[in-house]
């Protein structure tokens, strides 16, 4: 497939909703009474349609006279244990909402599944663009580049954040990020494992084995990206691209900030594809910036001399990712999978696990 054709594809995919169907539909009665009551400046009635995207926790968007809204819920089904939890992507958002920090606004969460049949939540809905595709084929080179910087500077100021002051004291723990999230991902895939991959065999038992020494603990949003994002509309005048608001908090806690950083940075070794891959494309002719220089700006942000040898993190980083994916894979042989293109998102654990090894062997394994 030719990245012109997967940035089309991507677009289809991801943007813009669809109707409910089948297990997707709402009690749209049910909700509206729960949001007249919870929604502060609510009023109805209202009509429900479903993001494409939103992969993992099913997405809506709520039309209503009072405003435009987005629920998140969990799906339905048997779910693996920690896995889906909106509370804390609910809770996340409105501390960073409190600080000024860009999210969507927070208006409430529902833990009673007689709503909707599972938890959820409501925020405001945020106008603007997503970037599914790195190589920002309508940009012009300034502002591709103004716009990786913004995404990195975003980045610094989430690290940057009074954890404290924004009520996330209790977040999660504070030590040993690393070898916490090896933990959960490896029993994650373990309790999802469809078939036995020995990369994946070698990657469990050498990641813990090797883990890096964490010296800061932030606010980790944990699936951090140029897609993960909504920027203010384009526009020609020079004006510098803008984040307005950083969406799906679903792995976030409190960890080490270069989890996501180096998540980020794995942009830099992923080929494109029409996503947010950049190894394979012309970034001097586009005006994407150097690996190395998004590690200058980052650094210089959050007062870091630099960071490490990022070989050991591209390893766990892949690791991970290997493991959602195996969480999807294991959802579409149930049937309990949320979106269409939950099938091709499943198809990528081996390769994934694939990279990490090579990583893991660059790392030294």
């Amino acid at each position: 497939m030719t990245d012109a054709r997967a940035a089309i594809d991507a677009e289809t995919a991801f943007v813009g909703t669809v109707a409910p169907e089948g297990a997707d539909k709402l009690d749209t009665a049910k909700l509206t009474a729960w949001m007249d009551a919870n929604v502060e400046g609510f009023r109805g009635p209202i009509e429900v349609s479903k993001f494409k995207g939103g992969q993992s926790n099913p997405t809506y968007r709520i039309d209503s006279p009072s405003g435009r809204y987005v629920l998140r819920r969990k799906p339905f089904g048997l779910l693996l244990p920690s896995a889906h939890a909106v509370d804390r992507e609910y809770k996340v958002q409105a501390g960073l909402y409190s600080t000024g920090f860009p999210v969507a606004r927070q208006y409430g969460l529902c833990t009673d599944d007689s709503v909707v049949g599972s938890w959820f939540y409501i925020m405001g809905m945020v106008d603007g663009r997503t970037i599914w595709d790195g190589s920002m084929p309508s940009a012009d080179p300034a502002q591709r580049r103004a716009t990786y910087f913004a995404m990195i500077d975003t980045l610094a100021r989430l690290h940057n954040t009074d954890v404290a002051a924004a009520g996330l004291g209790d977040y999660g723990r504070p030590g040993n990020y690393f070898g916490r999230q090896v933990d959960r991902w490896t029993k994650q895939y373990k309790l999802a494992e469809t078939e036995t991959m020995p990369e994946m065999e070698r990657l469990i038992a050498w990641l813990p084995a090797t883990l890096p020494e964490q010296t800061r603990t932030s606010v980790v949003h944990g699936d951090y990206r140029i897609d993960n994002m909504i920027y203010a509309p384009q526009n020609s005048d020079g004006d510098r691209p803008e984040v307005l608001a950083v969406l799906d908090w679903e792995l976030s806690t409190l960890g080490d900030p270069l989890a996501d950083f180096t998540y980020v940075a794995m942009a830099w070794v992923t080929e494109n594809g029409g996503r947010s891959g950049v190894m394979d494309l012309d970034r001097k002719a586009l005006g994407i910036p150097e690996l190395d220089e998004v590690v200058e700006r980052y650094c210089a942000a959050t007062a870091r001399e630099g960071v490490p040898d990022l070989n050991w993190y591209f390893a766990y980083n892949f690791f991970r990712l290997a493991g959602i994916m195996q969480g999807i894979k294991k959802r579409v042989i149930d049937g309990t999978a949320s979106s269409s293109h939950a099938k091709a998102m499943s198809e990528r654990v081996l390769p994934l696990a694939e990279r990490a090894w090579e990583f893991a062997v660059k790392a030294g394994a």
